[in-house]
């Protein structure tokens, strides 16, 4: 009993770390309620795990250290999880992910539950280090609790492609059936109907490289593919199943390395085609740091 108060703030730290987490990522978090039970649960796991590593260490019950690390490792199981699950829906997306996203989100959701286990942690150290006084422990355990939670998902949220690239929109036009967009031939088009709707509607842009590194970032198909997955669920797509004229497209520039996106969309607003754009997050898999070599320093 000793250690109740300790394990009860850090158990509800953690988990609520966990629910606040998976609330802030509107591409990624589950939308239906057996995937939230799923999710916290496996969070209110993790944030007990956390909870009792500090009363483990005092009593020096390693034993019970090891057991708990263990038990983490066991986490990995939810990136399985949730990369079957999206792998398994892919075929019933319009414009599919692609594997390098199903495995970024995959990924996210393996590392959040650690950090619900390293927020029920903090809670712990700080709740024994006050155990003088209830009210300070409880205050200091939610005030430790907001600010770790905050900074470990901002930590977590990575750069988006307007911090690595320029968006602007460039013209859509046509070189007889060729579909030429910012200069960047796309496709044949060959049916005239088509043509019209895609001069009418469609619109595009165009993402040029800050630097070298955004180049080579940029490059990577898993990284086109999501721009063009995020982008058509964002802003909506004018198709339907088994129209490919009309299915989202991201070329790439060999010359200049920019990226070329072209799309008709369901909304025509060009402010929100852009901000999409903008907001698609740059995959863990797609960065590339060249500068970072003598060979890619050379080059540059």
């Amino acid at each position: 009993m000793e250690y109740l108060p300790t394990i009860l703030l850090a158990t509800s730290g953690g988990l609520l770390a966990r629910w606040y987490m998976l609330r802030r990522d509107y591409r990624q978090y589950p939308s239906y309620p057996q995937g939230w039970a799923i999710h916290l649960f496996i969070g209110f796991i993790g944030a007990l795990l956390g909870a009792i590593i500090v009363p483990s260490f005092i009593e020096q019950e390693f034993a019970a250290v090891s057991f708990v690390l263990l038990a983490a490792s066991q986490f990995r199981e939810v990136r399985n999880v949730e990369r079957s699950t999206l792998e398994n829906m892919e075929a019933l997306e319009l414009v599919p992910r692609g594997g390098a996203y199903i495995e970024g989100i995959a990924r996210v959701f393996e590392a959040r539950n650690y950090l619900a286990i390293w927020t029920a942690l903090v809670i712990a150290i700080l709740s024994e280090l006050l155990a003088y006084n209830l009210g300070f422990r409880i205050v200091g355990s939610i005030a430790v609790g907001m600010g770790t939670a905050a900074m470990l998902n901002r930590w977590m949220r990575g750069d988006s492609i307007g911090n690595i690239g320029q968006v602007e929109l460039v013209t859509v036009d046509f070189d007889g059936p060729l579909l030429v967009v910012g200069g960047v031939v796309m496709m044949n088009v060959g049916l005239p109907s088509v043509r019209e709707v895609y001069l009418e509607r469609a619109l595009g842009a165009q993402i040029m490289p800050k630097d070298p590194n955004a180049k080579a970032t940029l490059a990577n198909i898993g990284q086109m593919q999501a721009i063009a997955h995020d982008v058509s669920s964002m802003v909506g797509v004018y198709m339907d199943v088994g129209e490919q004229e009309f299915t989202p497209l991201v070329r790439r520039d060999p010359d200049s390395g920019k990226l070329v996106l072209v799309m008709v969309p369901a909304h025509h607003n060009r402010d929100a085609f852009l901000e999409a754009i903008s907001s698609v997050p740059v995959l863990e898999g797609a960065i590339r740091k060249p500068l970072l070599s003598t060979a890619g320093k050379m080059v540059e």
